[in-house]
């Protein structure tokens, strides 16, 4: 069986802390089993490896992702990027092209779909395993996992079986029904249906001639080219609800999905991350501050308070899922993103009247890691080293660096920096344009930069 992880969005719900460039699959505020911080998409990587699909499962994601993942997965993950983002379907049948045209997947193989983000025990990937026998049982086009409902909710999907059951494994499927209202939602769970999970299970082949009956190359390079040319409609629209032969298999245990601070903060195992105090006559109320500065709830219960460059939300959790409606308005640039090699936050932004921009970041990398050998054509910048040590490119010559150290870089310079113990210093960027496209790539890795550089000691 290939694995399918679809890791997209670039959701507000869990506003301050996502943004455009931080989905809520990357927030790390769960703990993992060694009672560390971990995200969603940690947690859901380390169950797979858990049940041994981890070697069989490629990421499908977006361009803007790639470094975050790589940040929090590691370097080698196989990673199918979308060059634009287009909703499910498309992002499902490029990886179905990458798996048969470049890793040589047979036609005949399962391969399952399901997001990165299910808050589930390791039972729910062991459940997904069944689905490869149901699939050859049944000869059914389709399978999908159901979720036997806990309480009639409005927020997901349901799953509506063509009678009780079929056996004591699967239900065939009738029909969807798309987030009813309570009293819809009671009937259906009277009459078996399951909440829809977002998990599918095919062989290869369904997508792949399903491709080649809309007229769409089956070579992965091939498809690339033509991304913007198909249906920008989730995998559940173009797909699912046009097929006749599905099958759902029952799942019975937790199953959450965290997408609202109401929901993510029920996970936490602390109230409060970060800096800050709630007082003991507060209840149900969780604080989350990613700021250096301390924030302090008294007396407010059934709250959630959270602090990041990008804002500050206090909300009451019933409130919550508002969130998203209420800061919709709001257009600024990412002010906290993780990178391949570390992270950085914006600390300020000034425009100019005439035209000047100056932007000022803190950033930091990761020990052994390093920027790119770069340049840029619309800003010059000054990097003051703060902590820790490292190595620093400027114009084919290496020097080591060091805390006070003040590096200035003209605008067309090529440079880049690595850090041999973990590493924190000021940029400050100057010019025109201050956008992250201003960049001109030479070097990735440190191996190419040492190859091209004189090394001064």
């Amino acid at each position: 069986m290939n694995i399918i992880l679809l890791s997209g969005g670039s959701g507000k719900r869990l506003w301050p802390l996502s943004n455009d460039a931080r989905s809520k699959q990357f927030l790390k505020v769960l703990e993992n089993n060694n009672s560390e911080l971990c995200s969603m998409v940690q947690r859901v990587w380390n169950q797979l490896g858990n049940v041994n699909l981890q070697e069989s499962t490629t990421i499908a994601t977006s361009k803007s992702q790639v470094d975050i993942i790589q940040n929090q997965l590691g370097a080698n993950i196989p990673l199918v990027i979308e060059p634009m983002r287009r909703d499910t379907f498309p992002a499902i049948a490029l990886a179905a092209t990458y798996l048969y045209s470049i890793k040589g997947v047979s036609l005949n193989e399962i391969v399952t779909v399901l997001p990165v983000d299910p808050f589930v025990d390791d039972s729910f990937f062991y459940r997904i395993k069944d689905l490869e026998n149901v699939l050859t049982e049944t000869k059914a086009n389709l399978a999908l996992i159901g979720v036997k409902p806990t309480f009639p909710s409005e927020k997901y999907g349901y799953i509506i079986p063509r009678r009780e059951k079929d056996n004591d494994l699967y239900y065939n499927v009738s029909h969807f029904k798309e987030k009813p209202d309570t009293e819809i939602a009671k009937e259906l769970i009277l009459n078996n249906a399951l909440w829809n999970c977002g998990v599918f299970a095919f062989k290869l082949d369904f997508i792949i001639n399903k491709l080649i009956e809309m007229g769409f190359p089956i070579q992965f390079d091939e498809l690339l080219k033509q991304y913007n040319l198909l249906p920008q409609n989730s995998f559940d629209f173009e797909v699912v609800e046009k097929e006749n032969k599905i099958v759902a298999l029952p799942y019975i245990g937790e199953w959450k999905d965290l997408g609202t601070w109401n929901t993510l903060t029920e996970e936490m195992t602390n109230e409060v991350l970060g800096k800050g105090i709630v007082s003991g006559d507060c209840e149900n109320t969780h604080l989350v501050n990613e700021l250096d500065i301390p924030v302090a709830i008294l007396g407010v219960s059934n709250a959630v308070v959270a602090a990041s460059p990008d804002g500050i939300l206090i909300s009451d959790k019933g409130a919550s899922p508002r969130v998203k409606e209420l800061v919709s308005s709001f257009i600024q640039r990412p002010m906290y993103e993780e990178r391949r090699w570390g992270w950085y936050q914006v600390l300020d932004h000034t425009k100019f009247p005439d035209g000047k921009e100056v932007l000022t970041k803190k950033i930091g990398v990761t020990a052994g890691k390093n920027l790119s050998y770069q340049l840029h054509h619309k800003r010059s910048e000054v990097w003051t080293i703060i902590d820790g040590e490292g190595e620093f490119a400027l114009d084919d010559k290496i020097i080591r660096v060091k805390p006070g150290d003040v590096l200035y870089i003209p605008l067309g310079s090529k440079h880049g920096i690595k850090a041999t113990t973990e590493l924190q210093f000021i940029e400050v960027q100057s010019g025109s344009d201050l956008v992250e496209e201003d960049i001109k790539r030479i070097f990735m890795t440190w191996e190419e930069v040492e190859k091209n550089c004189t090394v001064r000691k």
